[in-house]
C-alpha cells in the first residue's frame, strides 16, 4: 500500500502530483488569522487560489474535495472567506457538490458573546470534480417511526403535491445521515493547536471513496485524515511545511502502518 508522507510546501509538491491522480482530498486548512502554526502564518488568497487550483488538476474525473474551514470575525464582521474559498472552486471547475456542517457541541471559538450567538460550527464544503463516482451512505440516525409504514407527499416543481416513490415501506431502525454531523472537537495536543477530529477524517473517508482509493491532505497538521486513510485500507499522500508537525504526523501514520501491517512508508523531504 502507497503511504507517501511529505516534508514540504504543499504549493510546489502539489506540482510533482500526477494529473488526476488524486480520488479524495479531506483537508483542513488555515482559518484566517484564527491561529498562528509554529509561530507564524503566511495565509491569504495568494496561497489559496493556488492551492484550490492544483487540487483541481490532481483531482480524478468523479473524485471529491472535502474542505473543512470557518472565518475570523474582525472589526464586529466575519470574514466571508470560507464563502470566497468555495466559489473560487467553483470558477475552476469544481461543483459544490454539498455544504455540510460540523456541529461541534460546543463553544470552541475566540471573540465577545456580548452581540452574537455562541459560535459552535464549521462548513465541510463537497467539492466534486464532474459527478461524484462513489457515495457510501452512512445510516445511524435513529428513526423516530421505526416499523411504521412511510407516508407523505413531495412537492414538485410546479407546486403541485406526488406521493412519496416509497410510500408504505417499513421505516427502518436507523436511516441516512444528515449533512449535520454532530462531532465533538478532538482534544487540543500539546504540540499542535487545532487537532482534526479523527471522526470527521474517517466518514467522510468511507463516504466518498473505497478500499484502494489514493487519499490526499495539502494541510497534514498533525495526521488525522493519514491515520484514517491507512486504517481504512487506502493509499495516502500528505504534506506538511512545519518540521514539528511533520514529524508528528509521521509517526501517527506510522504507528497506524504499523498496527495494519501495510509496509513501510516513503518518505519525502
Amino acid at each position: 500500500m502507497m503511504i507517501k508522507v511529505i516534508h514540504g510546501d504543499c504549493i510546489s509538491e502539489m506540482q510533482k502530483i500526477d494529473h488526476g491522480s488524486i480520488d479524495l482530498t479531506v483537508t483542513s486548512p488555515p482559518y484566517d488569522n484564527l491561529r498562528t502554526y509554529n509561530g507564524t502564518l503566511d495565509w491569504g488568497e495568494h496561497i489559496w487560489k493556488p492551492i484550490i487550483k492544483e487540487l483541481f488538476r490532481i483531482t480524478k474525473d468523479g473524485g471529491v474535495v472535502v474542505w473543512v474551514v470557518n472565518d475570523a470575525t474582525i472589526k464586529g464582521s466575519e470574514t466571508g472567506t470560507s464563502f470566497k474559498q468555495a466559489l473560487y472552486a467553483m470558477e475552476c471547475g469544481f461543483n459544490l457538490h454539498d455544504t455540510m456542517i460540523w456541529n461541534k457541541n460546543c463553544f470552541s471559538a475566540v471573540g465577545s458573546l456580548r452581540t452574537r450567538y455562541s459560535p459552535v460550527f464549521e462548513y465541510m464544503f463537497v467539492f466534486s470534480k464532474t459527478k461524484i463516482n462513489t457515495f457510501n451512505l452512512i445510516k445511524d440516525r435513529k428513526c423516530k417511526s421505526v416499523g411504521s409504514k412511510k407516508h407523505g407527499s413531495i412537492r414538485q416543481s410546479d407546486g403541485t403535491m406526488k406521493r412519496m416513490s416509497n410510500e408504505g415501506r417499513i421505516q427502518p431502525e436507523y436511516g441516512q445521515r444528515f449533512n449535520v454531523w454532530d462531532i465533538n472537537p478532538q482534544s487540543m495536543g500539546k504540540h499542535h493547536p487545532a487537532i482534526f477530529p479523527e471522526q470527521i477524517a474517517h466518514d467522510h473517508i468511507i463516504s466518498w471513496s473505497n478500499e484502494g482509493d489514493t487519499i490526499f491532505d495539502p494541510f497534514l497538521g498533525s495526521g488525522t485524515t493519514g491515520k484514517m486513510a491507512v486504517k481504512l485500507n487506502r493509499k495516502f499522500i500528505g504534506i506538511e511545511k512545519v518540521e514539528s508537525y511533520y514529524h508528528m504526523a509521521k509517526l501517527r501514520i506510522e504507528e497506524e502502518a504499523e498496527k495494519v501491517d501495510t509496509g513501510k512508508i516513503e518518505v519525502e523531504k
